[in-house]
């Protein structure tokens, strides 16, 4: 059917069930009631198995853990660049830009999460009744990732600590795209 006869232009499981029972009220024979109901638990199962409509609501330990990989694998090559330094120099000397660019890394997160359309995230349990926590999280792990390898591996240390907080900032942009990735694409546990 076509929108105009009454069908929405974006179904749902809903719609589905909604037509099934109306076509068991229509078929003639036992076998075809039958084979309606076999349909119905099909759908049944299948939405309870997240192969459709999947809506992701919680934000798991394996959720911080895709996150955590997330980050590495995209910011991986962020930590051994050079060039990391100098637009971390740069982004000390400007503040605006600095400013800037930690927004960007946070729009991205959200953008990716909430408005891409990967998967369908829900905000659920907001921090102050507001503050969606998956973005806070996938945020501070790809921050905190970031800091910690380029300290470990000797990239930074921290004795210009302005300078090296903009620079850890230029990796944690790259770890932030990684890490929201990271955290939507495999899904939920």
């Amino acid at each position: 059917m076509a929108a105009s006869e009454g069908q929405p232009d974006d179904p749902t499981l809903d719609d589905l069930y909604e037509q099934l029972e109306a076509l068991e009220e229509t078929v003639d024979t036992a076998d075809e009631r039958t084979e309606v109901r076999r349909t119905r638990r099909l759908v049944r199962r299948l939405s309870h198995n997240a192969v459709v409509g999947k809506v992701i609501t919680q934000f798991t330990r394996k959720d911080k853990a895709e996150a955590f990989v997330g980050s590495v694998v995209i910011g991986m090559p962020m930590l051994v660049e050079d060039g990391v330094f100098e637009i971390g120099r740069f982004l000390a000397a400007h503040p605006a830009a600095f400013l800037a660019n930690l927004a960007m890394a946070v729009g991205l997160v959200v953008g990716i999460l909430y408005v891409a359309d990967f998967r369908a995230v829900q905000i659920h349990n907001p921090y102050f009744g507001v503050v969606p926590r998956r973005p806070v999280w996938v945020c501070g792990i790809a921050f905190a990732t970031a800091a910690a390898l380029m300290t470990l591996w000797g990239r930074i240390t921290w004795d210009e600590p302005w300078v090296n907080l903009c620079q850890v900032s230029v990796v944690f942009t790259a770890m932030a795209l990684g890490g929201s990735l990271g955290d939507i694409l495999p899904g939920e546990s």
